[in-house]
């Protein structure tokens, strides 16, 4: 596919319909950041099949350092929230004037600004040389499995903000070789999917 240098974000988003419309394709393009959720518990086995697409990630020399935590827990759920809520304040007081403007309206929508009252939140932890590299390939496998499944989701660097608790690190059995990544949330749009952010045309150097 031959592109010209002054195509636009609108253009680039036809060509890519137009050569390679399928359906992983479209799942890429329909993944949105969900930040409100239905109190309904997503079913166990569809769950699994989630995690699995993660499991299936690839990873340096196959090593496949990863495991995962699922909180489904209503009571554990409101622990974290309780503990990340004042570590929350913190971080926003500290944070820029634009950073602060961005996360207004999603403050006012939620009482729970860190995980949104997700049903699920899965802890992807990962550890070894490769870890940095192969487990965020992991949380995007969650987020277009579960987008394929109707199901919403969202990465939360926010939901590391318990990680200085002893508590918390203990539920998560965390070793001090391990690191977290996301957390990723999971549940059923409360209002459907939210509209595509406009994505910068992508930088391209062609040889």
């Amino acid at each position: 596919m031959i592109r010209g240098i002054g195509f636009t974000a609108k253009m680039a988003q036809y060509f890519l319909k137009e050569d390679t419309m399928n359906q992983t394709i479209e799942i890429i393009e329909s993944r949105r950041s969900v930040r409100q959720y239905e109190q309904k518990q997503i079913p166990k086995n569809i769950l699994l099949e989630i995690i699995n697409a993660g499991n299936l990630a690839p990873s340096g020399c196959n090593a496949q350092e990863w495991r995962f935590v699922v909180i489904q827990d209503e009571t554990t759920r409101k622990k974290l929230a309780s503990l990340a809520m004042p570590r929350y304040k913190k971080w926003i007081q500290n944070a820029s004037d634009g950073l602060k403007t961005m996360r207004e309206d999603i403050d006012a929508s939620s009482d729970d600004p860190v995980y949104y009252s997700a049903p699920t939140i899965v802890f992807v932890i990962g550890r070894g040389m490769t870890g940095p590299l192969d487990c965020p390939m992991v949380c995007q496998n969650i987020m277009l499995a579960a987008r394929s499944l109707d199901i919403g989701s969202c990465w939360v660097f926010f939901g590391q903000l318990i990680l200085d608790d002893e508590e918390a690190r203990k539920m998560l059995e965390l070793k001090n070789d391990e690191k977290v990544y996301g957390p990723i949330l999971l549940g059923y749009p409360k209002k459907g999917f939210p509209e595509s952010p406009e994505k910068k045309i992508p930088v391209i150097k062609w040889i």
